[in-house]
């Protein structure tokens, strides 16, 4: 059924602008009345939640374009990006014992907390996404045809599937293109694959002789690194091949796409829901899915930070998910 909500009808423009107006006025007037604390921590958590679902809402646009013959463009400006990656490097992390998670004060959703120590051994993580033209010689060497590269259910996923390649991408005589919200076109060899799912990911890291990372390995990387990148302020509307950092550092760690992980979706040690309907927020979500990190292009950079788990079944592709190579420190 989420697969096919593109396809409902909505309410006309009008009348989601009404709606609108109707809110607005609503919650003036609950702000007015000498809100208690309580109700004003529930109202940014409900800011919060709405800025979640305007990611949503681009990533459904996309969807219902790409169900529709004509295949129309949300945007058509021309992203002015570089059309060529850097070079993959490997940057080296000591591991060791680090506190998890975000602190006491400041927002922050549930599902983040409590601060908790993690120990790590040393590891690698790779300067950037993976691209679409290293994406593509993984299906080119059969990837999608070598069972050993494939979780037990990823490789049954494909076979009841018929997963030839990331959702969104489609052959058209000898070269592939990719339907975006910039609409159908060919396909950015540099620019990072995406709408793989954890079953692809993980069989690419695989094929590559790597892994995906850690949840706490990528935070480690990220914890005190500022929040810029590819989001959703720039109006760039999709990933945008990496560029050359001059620190020895990950790039796009923030935006661009969602990073999958190799960490199951659980609550960290004594974490506890909330009693009442808050606590459904994200608790009852802990089960059969994995942790993604460090946002998208469609993520506002308000939204976003180190600390912030993202999570989906494994076999969904309709969000602006990616991969990032992980390894063992050698």
């Amino acid at each position: 059924m989420r697969q096919q909500r593109g396809t409902f009808s909505r309410p006309s423009f009008s009348n989601v602008l009404l709606y609108r107006e109707h809110v607005d006025a609503a919650m003036d007037r609950l702000l007015s009345s000498e809100p208690t604390a309580e109700l004003l921590e529930l109202v940014e958590l409900g800011m919060h939640h709405e800025q979640q679902h305007q990611e949503l809402i681009l990533t459904d646009i996309l969807h219902a374009f790409w169900t529709q013959p004509l295949r129309p463009a949300y945007v058509t400006q021309a992203d002015g990006a570089s059309a060529a990656a850097v070079a993959v490097e490997w940057i080296s992390h000591p591991g060791g014992t680090f506190e998890m998670g975000a602190p006491p004060a400041g927002f922050a959703f549930d599902n983040e907390r409590p601060r908790h120590r993690v120990l790590l051994e040393p590891f690698r993580l790779a300067s950037r996404l993976v691209s679409n033209a290293e994406y593509l010689d993984f299906m080119q060497d059969g990837g999608y045809q070598r069972p050993e590269f494939w979780l037990s259910d990823g490789w049954d996923t494909v076979c009841r599937e018929g997963w030839r390649a990331p959702l969104y991408w489609e052959k058209d005589a000898d070269d592939w293109r990719q339907f975006t919200l910039h609409g159908m076109s060919a396909l950015n060899a540099a620019a990072p694959v995406s709408h793989v799912s954890y079953y692809e990911a993980d069989a690419f890291a695989r094929w590559s002789g790597a892994r995906l990372p850690l949840e706490g390995e990528w935070e480690q990387a990220a914890g005190g690194r500022s929040i810029s990148g590819n989001l959703l302020e720039d109006w760039a509307l999709a990933p945008r091949p990496a560029q050359h950092s001059a620190e020895d550092i990950e790039n796009q760690l923030f935006g661009d796409l969602w990073e999958w992980t190799s960490s199951a979706y659980l609550g960290y040690p004594g974490f506890r829901p909330a009693a009442g309907a808050v606590g459904e927020y994200n608790g009852k979500f802990m089960c059969n899915q994995f942790v993604l990190r460090g946002g998208s292009f469609a993520t506002s950079a308000s939204h976003i930070r180190a600390t912030y788990r993202n999570f989906f079944p494994s076999p969904v592709r309709w969000q602006f998910m990616g991969i990032r190579l992980a390894d063992d420190e050698r």
